[in-house]
């Protein structure tokens, strides 16, 4: 990985308007290639947190850099993958991908041609005529991370993409996810209330506490990539998501 870090939070602060404050004091750097999973207590400023590095929402205090820039100005380094795929129903999967290279103004035949690739990538280059209602859930979500991928990112932004998926589909994208990152150089901050998922997918969590949002705990993922079913039948693996599960614990019961 590199040594200077594509990500750069240093004691940031963020409230909205004049209402409580959302995250405080947040210091957090990421390096090319770091896979930071967030996690923490409902309220305490995951989402908020990839907003403010989108450049979606400005920082209240501190600094916030993104690639040596403000968010603003590095806007087109990211993708941004929500909770839910937000796919246009009357546009067809391929034409859905399309979307975001068109209001970048690519040419129409590297937009084909990036399209084409990527639905590959997510395997769903034979569903590309199909809409996203003739799809299952885990299908859908593919496409988000397809139409996120067109951009070629250098940081993914993944808030809570696989929350409302069963588990076994849930587990399958996270294999997947992992093996489109061994191909791709991106680094990625990803938002999840699994802590059995970040273990499986990071190289790092952040455990963060609530009101206002803080980094309470940073634990460093020991396990070589590429990570499979045998990683999850680890006692390793096991020992690890109980520890964090612990952290997680303490944090919710910790009073403000």
């Amino acid at each position: 990985m590199a040594a200077t870090p594509i990500v750069e939070i240093h004691d940031v602060s963020k409230r909205y308007g004049d209402g409580p404050l959302v995250l405080d004091g947040l210091r957090l750097d990421a390096r090319a290639g770091d896979f930071i999973s967030l996690i923490g207590p409902s309220g305490c400023g995951k989402s908020t947190l990839l907003r403010l590095i989108a450049g979606l929402s400005p920082v209240t205090g501190g600094h916030l850099h993104v690639d040596g820039r403000t968010p603003d100005q590095a806007a087109a380094e990211l993708a941004f993958i929500f909770q839910e795929p937000t796919l246009l129903p009357w546009l067809t999967i391929a034409r859905n991908v399309e979307v975001p290279l068109k209001l970048r103004g690519v040419a129409a035949a590297e937009c084909r041609a990036t399209r084409d690739r990527v639905l590959e990538l997510v395997r769903l280059g034979d569903r590309a005529s199909a809409y996203p209602r003739q799809l299952s859930g885990g299908q859908k979500m593919r496409v988000s991370i397809a139409r996120a991928l067109s951009l070629a990112p250098k940081i993914l932004l993944l808030d809570e993409p696989f929350g409302a998926l069963d588990e076994m589909t849930r587990e399958h994208l996270n294999e997947e996810l992992l093996a489109i990152r061994q191909s791709q150089a991106w680094t990625a901050f990803f938002v999840t209330h699994s802590v059995a998922e970040a273990v499986f997918l990071s190289n790092r969590i952040v455990v963060m506490s609530a009101n206002p949002g803080r980094s309470h705990t940073e634990i460093a993922v020991p396990f070589a990539y590429p990570r499979t079913e045998a990683t999850r039948l680890s006692r390793e693996y096991h020992d690890l998501v109980a520890e964090v599960s612990g952290l997680l614990r303490s944090v919710e019961t910790t009073p403000a």
